[in-house]
């Protein structure tokens, strides 16, 4: 019973499903339907088949075919073109047998949607071996060749004998007599006017298939008109065998025949609108793509900088002048002439902080007048409230900025290429147009003025400094800078858990008072990361602290690992546990530890302190606290934040010789508040 059920419910659902299929008609088939369809009468592609000089030819014959219809039909209210004459290969050979046989496909079928679509299954069976493009174009070819051979008869009717007698076989005279074209006329405009749609469908195609020769990287968008070419050619094949029926029709004893030529025509368009936008992308891509390699090839040259600057930002008819923001006038790009160039590159999501990190710098080159600062706002969609932040921002900067990037290749090339993500950046360029540093800005953040001309050498020469915390904490608070020149040793300590900090501070305190300290005149400070005297956070002390962490991190990144860059990776990766110290002397780090390794140190001071004395302090320290990292395993994490500049492949963990996993995260911080928060 339940097999017999079933059956009965399949049979059902089958009935249904062939009702809707009735009911929905082949114009509302899926894609997915029709590929289901054709892939089933493909067996290969031969490419040897040279279907571009076919192409040539059916372009050559429709083209003037359809010109002598709309000027028999029409007479002088038609405007007749100039035809460019293509010619195909030398020695290409038509082959006029599968067209034949195309041809008996076409001729004399019913009309009838059903109908079309089996042809059009008949006619890819029998062209299963060639290309998709190329089925389409023998299809079309041999309609060519009836519809060419038709209007040649008719327009040569009257003055050839031949023409005439062959005309009478074909039944040329039976649409061409005044009263009967007039009569049909609309009727053949249309026809012909479909006609000419697919000739243009066919034409695209073409020339999709020529765009493929080009290197696929450039053209992203012409996969999708690629894959999407079988179901394009179908279409055209169905429209093909609508145009032959039509023709049939108003050549038989029965002209007014229904065969309406408007559900093909619409679908034709459709798909010759759908083509015209992917290929004007695909050619946007690929010019864009061309413009980025000449982009590179400048920037890898020796050339002037303004040159490449405006290739950079302006199209070649489009060069506007820049701001001056120290006069508020705009100025001509020359003033760039022969100059180096700080490009101040950002997103109109910028602080004033950003800002000021620049401020001293472009007073430090004022008077250098080889020197020039930049702004390049990052905005591809501009709007009139962007616009006016973009004159807020504009008007606190005091050096020179573009009033808009007019040429979206240049946005795509500094993402892409200068590994810009929304962060601002800044990119040190010579006057020769050579790059200079990538992203200067976490040198300046550090060093400011000390830094210049900021390039890679002068990065370089501070990165060697051992010193390096000291311009991370210069300007937290007066103290410091009394201890650092005092050279005297300083914990740096902070962490998301009170607790933690309470202990440490006791321990530490502890541990700087003892005797064994003391008597080694070992003067030892303490100084709390963010900590109030009221015992509150200070939030902006913190960021300014991380961020200073990280622009360390960032000049060295890239470079080989050495002890200074090992302890900045350590100190960064402990970023957001309950606790982290950092031990200097003076401004030199001696180490840098998590809180767990760091209190251990404290805990076991009566387990080394002997040898402080014969050994010295700081030599005691670090190689105690090295040990306690070897027995003390906990995870090492570390979040590098998303800012300009290639990330490195891989990251070696500070605390052991293994590469360390990758992962991906999100965060915000809310540090301004649940409605400005910066993410």
């Amino acid at each position: 019973m339940l097999n017999l059920a079933h059956n009965v419910t399949h049979k059902v659902v089958s009935a249904v499903q062939h009702i809707e299929d009735e009911v929905l008609g082949l114009f509302t088939m899926s894609d997915h339907k029709i590929m289901e369809n054709i892939y089933a009468t493909h067996v290969h592609a031969d490419e040897n088949f040279d279907d571009d000089s076919l192409f040539i030819i059916v372009e050559n014959i429709l083209k003037r075919a359809t010109q002598i219809v709309d000027k028999v039909v029409q007479g002088s209210q038609v405007h007749v073109e100039n035809i460019d004459e293509k010619t195909p290969r030398p020695g290409f050979s038509v082959p006029l047998c599968t067209l034949k046989k195309i041809g008996c496909e076409l001729s004399c079928k019913p009309p009838g949607e059903e109908v079309a679509h089996k042809t059009t299954l008949s006619i890819l069976d029998k062209l299963s071996t060639y290309s998709w493009e190329a089925k389409a174009v023998l299809a079309l070819a041999a309609f060519a060749m009836e519809y060419g051979d038709f209007w040649l008869l008719a327009q040569h009717q009257h003055s050839d004998c031949l023409a005439k007698s062959v005309g009478i076989l074909k039944r040329v005279p039976i649409l061409t007599k005044p009263g009967e074209l007039q009569k049909r006329r609309q009727a053949i405009l249309e026809l012909n006017s479909l006609i000419k749609a697919i000739l243009q469908v066919m034409d695209i195609i073409d020339q999709f298939d020529k765009l493929s020769a080009y290197d696929p990287r450039d053209i992203p968008g012409l996969t999708i008109a690629m894959d999407h070419i079988p179901v394009d050619a179908y279409w055209s094949i169905l429209a093909i065998v609508a145009c032959s029926t039509k023709l049939t029709i108003l050549t038989s004893d029965e002209p007014d025949k229904p065969h309406d030529l408007s559900p093909y025509a619409q679908k034709i368009h459709y798909i010759l609108n759908k083509l015209k936008i992917q290929l004007i992308v695909c050619r946007k891509q690929l010019e864009e793509a061309d413009t980025r390699r000449k982009l590179k090839k400048m920037l890898q040259t020796p050339t002037e900088v303004m040159e490449i600057f405006k290739a950079l930002i302006f199209s070649k008819d489009n060069v506007h002048p820049l701001i001056d923001g120290s006069t508020n006038k705009t100025v001509n790009i020359d003033v760039l002439r022969r100059k180096n160039i700080l490009l101040f590159i950002s997103s109109l999501d910028i602080t004033d902080e950003d800002i000021s990190i620049l401020k001293p710098i472009y007073e430090g080159i004022k008077k250098d007048n080889n020197y020039k600062i930049v702004w390049i706002p990052m905005v591809e969609q501009w709007t009139n409230d962007l616009r006016k932040k973009f004159d807020i921002l504009r008007a606190k900067m005091p050096w020179y900025t573009v009033q808009f990037v007019s040429v979206t290749v240049g946005i795509k090339f500094i993402k892409e290429e200068w590994h810009f993500n929304g962060k601002p950046t800044l990119v040190v360029m010579n006057q020769q147009g050579k790059v200079e540093n990538p992203n200067a800005l976490h040198l300046i953040r550090l060093w400011g003025m000390k830094a210049f001309p900021f390039n890679k050498t002068a990065e370089e020469n501070l990165s060697r400094a051992l010193s390096w915390i000291g311009p991370v904490v210069d300007n937290i608070d007066p103290v410091i800078q009394t201890w650092i020149k005092e050279e005297k040793y300083i914990f740096f300590y902070g962490g998301n858990d009170n607790e933690w900090i309470q202990q440490f501070t006791k321990k530490a305190n502890a541990f700087a008072n003892d005797p064994i300290i003391k008597d080694s005149k070992i003067k030892i400070e303490l100084f709390c990361i963010g900590k109030t005297g009221k015992g509150g956070e200070d939030h902006g002390i913190i960021a300014k602290f991380w961020s200073g962490i990280e622009s360390l991190f960032f000049t060295k990144v890239h470079k080989q690992v050495d002890p200074v860059t090992q302890e900045i990776q350590k100190l960064l990766s402990y970023k957001n546990e309950s606790g982290w110290a950092v031990l200097s002397k003076g401004s030199t780090v001696v180490t840098a530890g998590h809180g767990l390794t760091m209190l251990k140190v404290f805990d076991d001071f009566e387990k080394w302190k002997e040898v402080v004395r014969e050994k010295g302090f700081e030599f005691c320290f670090r190689e105690y606290h090295g040990k306690v990292i070897q027995s003390v395993r906990h995870c090492c994490r570390l979040d590098i934040p998303s800012v300009t500049g290639k990330p490195p492949e891989t990251m070696r963990c500070p605390e052991c010789p293994r590469t360390m996993e990758m992962f991906i995260s999100y965060k915000c911080c809310h540090i301004d508040g649940p409605v400005n928060g910066h993410h």
